[in-house]
């Protein structure tokens, strides 16, 4: 197999990753037509990574969340999508090597982004259950509602247990809002849909290595979300960090131990990688040092953008900017200025992040916000949740579905997503 990418004659702009960093600078250079862009990723569809937790937890559909990347270039013939791997990159020969051959670039971006963080334990690894996709999403859901049958069919309280209880790993914006939607599914949707498990048995650990939740945000969001938590009757462990999971129990550092059979890891995110890079460019978390231009140290043309991308330049950032939306969204609009600059003859504009502030939501009518000069939680900050994450999902069709499924489970405190959907397999004659 080939790219099989025409010679235009234009300057092409090979963009690896098509999350908020690759597709923001796709769409804004698509616009000048004065570059050919190849936007690569491993799927063929952008996915809206805030909303995962709710697909996992049934409250959208898969479908909803991600939008085709085709779709949003159908009417831009500078624009070619290729769904492959990149295997490794060549600064001398100007090429990426994918898993349909290589292909030569004037400008490459990197915008990777970042996966699952394991902290190098292999048994976590192969037990717990990450949530970094949405695949990952969808089997989390079917794996919550396949133990919820089993345990209706448990021959004892033990076994019944072992189905029903849920470990969340990570205090950070995911893990709070796992663990709140869980409890609010415990509370309000078992007793309907499974009116012979008494869900004061469900019992949702959530465990964080911090004295306080949401640690990157303001002590009074941390607060508000532990008290929701605690109300929603959520059993936090604390300043406490998990040793190791062997598929049936939690290991604490303190000594303790929890028996489940799911644990949610959501304890922290590590940069993907590719091979060819300067070893000096690495820095923890395997991100990417660059300038104040988002190019990759030791190279040139070489750009890294988002999640993998670690800037020190920006003084009120000197660990290197959050791993979030808003950062990769503006390094993208800044970049693709920049090399619409360039191309003109013009000095490039160095990066300057504006923080739009942060929000996390714990369940109805309970959310926390953190805005540059304004702090809130409660009803108004769910709301402002709401509206802010509905406004930047792409595609006019998934906005709608999204607020009427909102608009619906608001209304009835219920859903009809409950389902379990396994992979079809191939099975042989034989079997």
């Amino acid at each position: 197999m080939q790219f099989n990418i025409p010679d235009t004659g234009q300057k092409r702009v090979v963009i690896v990753g098509g999350g908020f960093a690759g597709l923001t600078l796709a769409r804004k250079l698509s616009k000048s037509k004065k570059f050919q862009i190849v936007l690569i990723d491993k799927n063929n569809y952008h996915q809206f990574q805030p909303l995962f937790y709710q697909v996992a937890m049934a409250g959208l559909e898969p479908s909803s969340i991600v939008f085709p990347l085709r779709k949003v270039f159908q009417n831009n013939k500078d624009v070619l999508i290729r769904v492959t791997k990149v295997k490794s990159v060549d600064p001398v020969q100007r090429e990426i090597h994918t898993d349909i051959g290589s292909l030569h670039y004037d400008y490459l971006v990197l915008a990777i982004g970042a996966d699952t963080n394991w902290y190098g334990n292999e048994q976590v690894r192969a037990n717990a259950i990450p949530m970094k996709s949405v695949s990952e999403a969808l089997y989390l859901r079917n794996t919550i509602f396949e133990d919820y049958e089993r345990a209706v069919t448990a021959p004892n309280a033990e076994e019944r247990q072992h189905y029903l209880d849920i470990v969340v790993v990570g205090g950070g914006p995911t893990g709070v809002e796992v663990a709140g939607s869980l409890a609010e599914m415990r509370n309000l949707i078992i007793p309907k849909d499974y009116s012979d498990l008494d869900r004061r048995e469900i019992n949702i650990h959530l465990i964080h290595g911090d004295p306080r939740l949401l640690n990157t945000m303001s002590p009074q969001a941390s607060e508000q979300a532990e008290k929701f938590l605690r109300e929603l009757g959520v059993q936090l462990w604390m300043d406490k960090v998990v040793k190791n999971y062997d598929g049936k129990t939690v290991f604490v550092d303190d000594g303790s131990t929890i028996r489940a059979d799911k644990v949610i890891w959501a304890a922290g995110i590590t940069g993907n990688t590719v091979e060819g890079l300067p070893e000096a460019a690495r820095t923890r978390g395997n991100r990417l040092k660059t300038n104040a231009f988002n190019v990759v140290e030791g190279t040139e043309n070489i750009y890294a953008l988002g999640d993998i991308a670690f800037q020190q330049h920006d003084t009120p950032w000197p660990n290197g900017h959050p791993q979030v939306a808003q950062v990769a969204i503006q390094q993208g609009k800044n970049l693709a200025s920049n090399l619409l600059k360039m191309e003109k003859g013009q000095q490039p504009s160095p990066f300057k992040y504006r923080d739009l502030g942060s929000m996390a939501t714990i369940g109805r009518h309970k959310a926390v916000v953190d805005l540059p000069f304004w702090r809130f939680q409660g009803l108004f900050a769910w709301f402002t949740w709401l509206f802010v994450h509905l406004f930047a999902i792409l595609g006019a069709k998934n906005k709608v579905i999204i607020f009427l499924n909102w608009v619906w489970n608001y209304l009835t405190y219920d859903q009809s997503l409950r389902l379990v959907i396994k992979p079809w397999k191939r099975t042989s004659p034989e079997s």
